[in-house]
């Protein structure tokens, strides 16, 4: 190959490269905003156009307005604030069961034969099923209170967990379990101060992915009724085709979510500031 040929064909990484670099300078929040505005602003054409249903599709304009009303609603302490702390509530209950269940079982299958030969097989069974399925046997079982609507966020998020943490265990290289080994340590001593530290990173994808998933747990539970949280009074607008309504729920729950979310980062970043790869829930976060 000649030098010009090598050089054409190195041109187009070069390019791309250069291109990257450009976007990296941009700050993230800059970058964020633009893209936001020109969702919004494509938002808005399809509504003057005319090219999807207002019923359907609102306004930009109508929905930050109803967005107002909700947040309005909520910082004055009306019917909505208590809407809310009950979905919280259902959140954080759900995920603490969770974190407890999930890291049980994520110990049981990464450290004994037991737990892998027997009790894997059927996590995978259970884990495939379609989970929000299993709704109305909560209801059921638990009734149309706030225990069944925790039970269905609970089950969702405690697989993610179990997964993590057991694959977490595996992660400490041969040479770290010889040197445990010939150092005489225990079997739980190896566990807390070799294994479980080194499995941490894993461990917290594991919580950031059910941090995720409890909410939808919740919310789906209360789409079955019964309920007095923030799904219920999704179900009720959506029952009107109040579209506006619905979208500015879904904000605030979107904003408990992130809360969560980010808390479970701001912990991981407490216990794992060494592993910078995880740190904000996944590379560049």
């Amino acid at each position: 190959m000649s030098e010009y040929s090598a050089v054409e064909a190195a041109e187009p990484d070069t390019v791309w490269s250069e291109r990257a670099s450009y976007i990296d300078r941009v700050p993230r929040p800059i970058a964020m905003a633009l893209l936001f505005a020109a969702f919004i602003g494509i938002w808005q054409l399809v509504h003057v156009f005319g090219l999807v249903s207002p019923i359907i599709l609102p306004s930009p304009i109508e929905v930050a307005e109803d967005i107002v009303f909700v947040g309005k609603n909520l910082f004055s302490g009306g019917y909505m604030l208590v809407a809310y702390w009950i979905t919280f509530k259902e959140v954080i209950y759900g995920f603490l069961i969770a974190m407890t269940i999930g890291f049980s079982l994520g110990v049981l299958v990464g450290e004994t034969s037991f737990g892998e030969r027997v009790v894997l097989p059927y996590l995978v069974a259970i884990d495939t099923m379609p989970k929000v399925a299993f709704a109305p046997l909560f209801v059921a079982w638990l009734g149309f209170g706030i225990s069944s609507k925790v039970a269905l966020a609970a089950f969702i998020a405690t697989f993610p967990i179990v997964v993590a943490t057991a694959a977490g265990l595996h992660v400490a290289s041969d040479n770290a379990r010889m040197l445990f080994k010939t150092l005489g340590a225990s079997r739980w001593q190896t566990l807390f101060r070799m294994k479980l530290p080194t499995g941490l990173p894993q461990i917290f994808t594991g919580l950031k992915i059910a941090s995720v998933g409890v909410m939808a747990g919740a919310i789906t539970g209360e789409f079955l009724g019964g309920g007095k949280g923030f799904g219920e009074l999704i179900r009720v607008a959506a029952s009107q085709l109040n579209t506006p309504r619905i979208f500015s729920l879904i904000v605030f729950l979107s904003i408990m979510g992130l809360a969560l979310f980010w808390t479970v980062v701001w912990v991981e970043r407490r216990f794992v500031f060494w592993h910078k790869s995880s740190v904000a829930g996944g590379p560049g976060l």
